[in-house]
């Protein structure tokens, strides 16, 4: 799978130029991080959807979709897959292949601070 990721991740590179009236990655790219990242989370959900419906040929295609988008925002954000595949080997060594690591385990510098929703401004209008 790693060699289909870099080979995709290649290809949303070379998309990166192209003309967005005719590329929907171009198209994708120049919406901006919010957007992509939209984008990713409404395909992680019919990845859940589907799955809770047993709707496995429509999980396989969604998951498609999903790692697509994915490898879009890794190429937006400057992230190179093979930094991706080295955080797994670190997590491997560490706790297995099947095991996500506690969070007692990631520094706290990068650990997101969850605010709950009552405590959270309303974004400004523009």
């Amino acid at each position: 799978m790693a060699d289909s990721v870099n080979r995709l991740h290649a290809a949303v590179i070379a998309a990166r130029d192209a003309d967005p009236t005719t590329s929907r990655t171009a198209r994708l790219l120049r919406s901006g991080r919010a957007k992509i990242a939209k984008k990713l989370g409404e395909e992680a959900v019919e990845v859940v959807i589907d799955a809770m419906h047993g709707q496995t040929e429509a999980v396989v295609r969604e998951s498609a979709d999903l790692i697509y988008n994915l490898v879009v925002l890794w190429v937006h954000a400057g992230i190179n897959p093979d930094d991706v595949w080295a955080e797994m080997n670190r997590r491997e060594q560490m706790l297995g292949i099947a095991e996500k690591l506690p969070k007692d385990t990631v520094p706290a510098t990068s650990r997101r601070k969850v605010v709950p929703l009552e405590g959270r401004r309303a974004p400004k209008r523009r």
